[in-house]
């Protein structure tokens, strides 16, 4: 019975409530300050200067940028996203998405190009 006496006593000591309190805090305070969530997948935004309407191919888009991270229809046609999107609980948001559409022939037809890093 000694024992199971010491053992009480010593987690009621505030010393060591104390202490379990700012482990607490602590962790929650690391947690809070690095969430953050990454979408889609980053891609060569320097080559989106290469693209030419209705003279780039799917086939040099795919060299160019890789696979896309969305494909899909737009207004009846073919199109490629490339995205990359992080999002924090604090701090800086940073985002950028080029979406390329395509002809039935498999050349680009229009493309945007949107960014959170402005140099204006």
């Amino acid at each position: 019975m000694g024992t199971k006496k010491n053992i009480e006593s010593y987690f009621q000591n505030t010393n060591f409530q104390n202490a379990v309190k700012l482990l607490i805090i602590i962790f929650f305070v690391v947690l809070f300050s690095s969430a953050c969530i990454t979408l889609g997948k980053d891609f060569p935004e320097q080559n989106v200067p290469k693209i030419k309407i209705g003279v780039t191919t799917k086939n040099e888009i795919h060299r160019l940028f890789g696979s896309p991270w969305l494909s899909g229809v737009q207004d009846g046609q073919p199109a490629w996203t490339y995205g990359n999107y992080d999002y924090a609980l604090f701090g800086e948001r940073k985002a950028k998405d080029l979406v390329i559409q395509f002809d039935d022939d498999g050349i680009v037809s229009s493309f945007t190009f949107s960014t959170t890093e402005h140099t204006e």
